[in-house]
């Protein structure tokens, strides 16, 4: 059953919608040159996906699996080679992207800040972890049309009710704020409140965790994560300042100078907006909460 409204703060985030593109052709038709990573892909038989997993809602551990979070050393697999069961919005996009192409789908979990080496040394051929385009990045990747925008928010200890109304009143030495390493949620920390104490965590889970647990203020990070964590968790347990206070598109990356693959991802997203199955995993894992009971 959909529970559509339940998180407030996806109202605010902004899906760009694209015109439908006349062709559907993909793959077999299109010339590839012989150091596409699409030709690659292809003759493999497999469509590689570079993410980390714990970002809610776009890749999480399914805890039927037998695992949570916590447990989990980040690189694919767990003690004993067992594979991770991954499930969420870029789970389920990769797989529509590989079915397209007729190839196997294969998530590699990839520790974030080595991402998009990983993906520059040939690991996996595209990073679908929900990357915020960014001027830094798009000198070492390229990046495939926007599918959707986003923001930095705001998660902040209960304690803070009625006191610390916007990122702005954090930026002072006394506030512990936390977010992770190489994400954008950090670059704003240390753009917009530099005065802060700031304390990273390796997952969003954790940095979150320390805030909740009231071992820190605040935690500073992208809209679709802190709106999720604070429906897991009540409202009653922390402050959601749900407001936006950066715009940020969210884009599919690959290695640089490929323009088959390119052109393929961004005619690929059009035929998924046309047809509707790009709307269907949106309400899936962005307006319905079923899934809450199966991660963490």
């Amino acid at each position: 059953m959909m529970n559509k409204g339940m998180i407030t703060g996806f109202a605010l985030i902004g899906v760009m919608l694209m015109s439908i593109f006349a062709s559907s052709a993909f793959g077999a038709d299109i010339e590839l040159s012989e150091d596409s990573t699409l030709e690659g892909i292809l003759k493999r038989g497999k469509l590689r996906i570079g993410l980390e997993v714990g970002y809610m809602p776009f890749e999480m551990l399914d805890k039927r699996g037998g695992l949570r979070q916590r447990t989990v050393r980040h690189g694919g697999v767990r003690r004993g080679g067992q594979q991770l069961n991954i499930i969420g919005f870029d789970i389920d996009m990769g797989r529509e992207m590989a079915k397209e192409l007729g190839v196997q789908f294969v998530p590699v979990d990839t520790v974030w800040p080595s991402i998009i080496p990983a993906l520059n040394v040939g690991r996996f051929d595209i990073i679908m972890g929900g990357m915020s385009v960014t001027e830094v990045r798009k000198l070492k990747v390229d990046f495939a049309d926007p599918f959707m925008t986003i923001g930095q928010t705001v998660l902040l200890n209960k304690k803070h009710r009625g006191k610390v109304t916007s990122y702005k009143d954090l930026n002072a030495p006394e506030f512990i704020v936390t977010s992770k390493p190489g994400t954008t949620g950090e670059e704003a920390v240390m753009k917009f409140i530099p005065e802060c104490t700031y304390k990273p965590f390796g997952t969003e889970t954790a940095g979150a965790d320390e805030v909740l647990n009231g071992n820190a203020d605040a935690f500073v990070y992208d809209l679709p994560f802190n709106a999720v964590f604070t429906a897991m968790h009540g409202t009653g347990k922390l402050v959601f300042l749900d407001k936006p206070f950066t715009t940020e598109p969210i884009a599919w990356a690959i290695r640089k100078d490929d323009p088959d693959f390119l052109n393929w991802l961004n005619k690929f997203l059009k035929e998924i907006k046309a047809d509707g199955r790009f709307e269907k995993l949106y309400d899936k894992w962005f307006r319905n909460t079923d899934w809450f009971r199966h991660v963490r």
